[in-house]
């Protein structure tokens, strides 16, 4: 290097400005990794604002014209006039060598966030929805998932326990833009824009996480879990890392002529102390290791005999199919028992199904334990349950008539049904009946199937919308149990939250022992890539009503979350069917929970001044604090307010009155006092009760949340 550093030094002397520069650059090459994971690092992505009204100074595109499909002008103007009764903008191009201007109609502008560029944001209340009494609100937020993670770091930096992401997959179709521009499969860029753009929302997300006990939870097909990999141990590198394979679909996803894809992967990224805590699972999560069981729990029996008088010939009337759904999950029928001299190859399996035989190890044909109609009383009352699905040789058990005494007595109390039926109980310690134990990085579990319980269900919450492979709702609430089960009032975030799962298994939670956890969801409004050429030849724009009605955030996010909590879909019917597994009853209850929706907005620099600003960072304030409670949405006449959780003192000769009606509410935890003047916050903040957290805010309000676009990761 000494070598370089000679030609530096001379280019220094010569120009002092391209020297900085080459010397910086030669710093960030010679600071890569000889080994690892090297990708072009590009700017960070370019975003249209089309629900953003223009203004003087703005930076706009041009649209194509309505009607048309065309991409249009990609070519970046800055606005210098704006006429108002025209409803025209006066435009000059950027960074062209000869001076460029014109005259557009300002419906045919959309405004640019560009890289570096200063952004004020704020929050617009677009609905709530009250069924949980004082409970914290579940936030969904609408807006550039990147911009909005900046806007957290003021109000969650630290405070989040969970993150769950689902991210764009990065296949090769339209599931995701860089730039505004969907990213093609043959992009040559593809997996470095991929990087480049998770990169620089996990280094936020960092920023958001507890340092002392926090996990990210995030999900990966093949197309990228080996980038991911390597970017996650780059990123953190003093987390402990951990890679799960999990089976989404148990028929398996067609991949040409390869290996049909059965599985996806999940990285659980552990900081601080954060670990993974010993559950009481059903027996399909085992995987054939050996666990412990609660003292005096409740005994399953094979439903297959063993021993003597085990054979077909033995006790032919024992010897019947039972029919299994094809995914092995669920009992289906129970058959006739078949005559001696007839093959069992010859009886009639039912469409969609699975036929289990009495089959010894050896293969011959052995019997059951009871008759037919015995078993099928069992199925009916819960005390016949599937293992583990196996096809064919899948095992089933059931409670003998012991067994059944101690449930009908109340020795063992009954608390629900896992999804094949069978009962879940409960022993006179109050300890669920089921194995305890922390399973392998191998989940095979039947509730984890992505077409049964995510994509089936949606259709249930939602008649007649459909989204991309949502997740399993159950696989979800599995993966955030393990490290919210002992912590009641946890924070979850979601940064792409799709069709809003993670809130909806973070309220599940909450019903199942009675928790305040909360979800912060955040979205963009972005309209699936074939519906957005259909909208288009109508003559519809990003921005319209008729075009927005139809994003991800107002046609599924909002409505899912919405369904979720009131049980009836978004025509006002009560929701058909039930929740499976850890906790059953009909969807159409509901779940006592809050929740309300947000647009994020971009302010502009001159309403920073004192009376524009407030109201929409009012929601900030109250994110900060809790999310609980009343919100104070205006500036108070009286110079001083005091909500729920949070009080705001906007006139510092008024604090006495303020620090008195804090001191009398017990639940306060911030004190926001809006002062210019260093010695007046100090002062304020000593006369506080202890445990108020002080948080000051300049009179021009959004100078406290005022963040670049992007930044350079280096």
């Amino acid at each position: 290097m000494s070598r370089l550093t000679d030609l530096i030094a001379k280019a220094k002397a010569k120009d002092p400005q391209l020297g900085a520069d080459l010397d910086r650059e030669i710093k960030i090459l010679s600071s890569r990794l000889p080994f690892g994971l090297n990708f072009e690092r590009h700017s960070p992505e370019v975003v249209e604002l089309p629900l953003r009204p223009v203004r003087k100074g703005d930076k706009v595109r041009i649209l194509p014209e309505r009607g048309s499909t065309k991409k249009g002008d990609q070519r970046l103007w800055q606005v210098k006039a704006i006429h108002k009764a025209k409803k025209t903008a006066d435009l000059e191009l950027l960074g062209a060598a000869d001076v460029e201007t014109q005259t557009v109609t300002l419906s045919d502008l959309v405004v640019i966030a560009e890289f570096r560029d200063t952004i004020w944001p704020g929050l617009v209340s677009t609905g709530k929805v009250q069924r949980g009494g004082d409970k914290p609100y579940h936030s969904v937020i609408n807006g550039e998932n990147y911009h909005v993670l900046k806007a957290l770091t003021y109000t969650h930096r630290g405070k989040v326990d969970v993150i769950y992401i689902d991210p764009p997959y990065n296949t090769g179709a339209k599931d995701w833009k860089y730039n505004n521009d969907y990213v093609e499969g043959d992009d040559i860029y593809r997996h470095s824009k991929w990087l480049a753009f998770m990169e620089r929302r996990l280094l936020i997300a960092q920023e958001l996480l507890n340092p002392d006990n926090s996990v990210l939870i995030v999900t990966i097909d093949e197309k990228e879990y080996l980038r991911l990999g390597l970017l996650l141990e780059q990123t953190f590198q003093n987390a402990k890392i951990q890679m799960v394979s999990s089976v989404i679909s148990p028929q398996g996803s067609t991949r040409g002529t390869q290996f049909k894809r059965s599985d996806e992967y999940i990285y659980f990224v552990y900081f601080g102390n954060s670990s993974v805590t010993p559950l009481r699972l059903p027996e399909e999560w085992s995987n054939g290791q050996e666990t412990s069981t609660v003292r005096g729990s409740i005994h399953w029996a094979s439903l297959k005999r063993t021993g003597t008088e085990a054979t077909r010939q033995a006790r032919p009337q024992m010897f019947y199919p039972i029919f299994l759904t094809s995914d092995c999950s669920k009992f289906h029928s129970v058959g006739d028992p078949i005559a001696i001299n007839v093959e069992r190859s010859s009886i009639s399996i039912p469409d969609g199904c699975v036929a289990i035989w009495p089959l010894r190890r050896d293969s011959s044909e052995g019997r059951w334990q009871v008759g037919p109609e015995a078993l099928r009383n069992l199925i009916l009352e819960g005390h016949a349950r599937l293992g583990k699905p196996n096809g064919t040789e899948t095992a089933i058990a059931y409670l003998k008539a012991g067994e059944r005494a101690k449930v009908a007595s109340g020795e063992y109390k009954v608390i629900g049904h896992n999804y094949d039926g069978s009962i879940i109980t409960e022993n006179e310690n109050g300890e669920t009946t089921q194995a305890e134990y922390r399973p392998t990085t191998i989940w095979n579990v039947s509730s984890h199937s992505a077409g049964h319980h995510g994509s089936n269900l949606l259709r249930s919450l939602l008649p007649g919308r459909t989204f991309p492979f949502p997740k399993s709702l159950y696989a979800v609430e599995d993966a955030l149990r393990f490290f919210v089960i002992n912590n009641p009032n946890a924070v979850v975030l979601d940064f792409f939250s799709g069709s809003g799962t993670t809130a909806h298994a973070v309220m599940r939670l909450n019903k199942q022992d009675g928790g305040c956890r909360q979800c912060i969801s955040v979205t963009n409004n972005e309209v699936a890539a074939d519906e957005q050429k259909l909208l288009r030849e109508q003559g519809l724009r990003p921005g319209d009503p008729e075009w927005e009605k139809w994003g991800i955030c107002d046609y599924i996010t909002k409505p899912r979350v919405l369904a979720a909590i009131t049980g009836k879909t978004p025509d006002g019917k009560p929701i058909k069917g039930d929740y499976k597994f850890t906790d059953l009853f009909p969807i159409s209850e509901g779940i006592e929970e809050n929740a309300e929706f947000f647009t994020l907005t971009y302010e502009a620099e001159k309403s920073v001044s004192h009376n524009l600003a407030y109201t929409r960072i009012a929601p900030l304030l109250w994110l900060r604090a809790g999310a609980r409670g009343k919100r104070i949405d205006t500036l108070p006449l009286e110079g001083w307010a005091v909500a729920d959780t949070y009080g705001l003192l906007s006139v510092v000769d008024q604090a006495t009155p303020f620090i008195e009606a804090i001191s009398q509410t017990s639940d306060i935890r911030v004190a926001f006092i809006v002062t210019d003047d260093d010695r007046h916050f100090q002062a304020v903040t000593r006369r506080l009760p202890k445990g108020v957290e002080p948080v000051r805010l300049y009179e021009s309000y959004l100078t406290n949340f005022s963040f670049t676009s992007g930044e350079l990761t280096e």
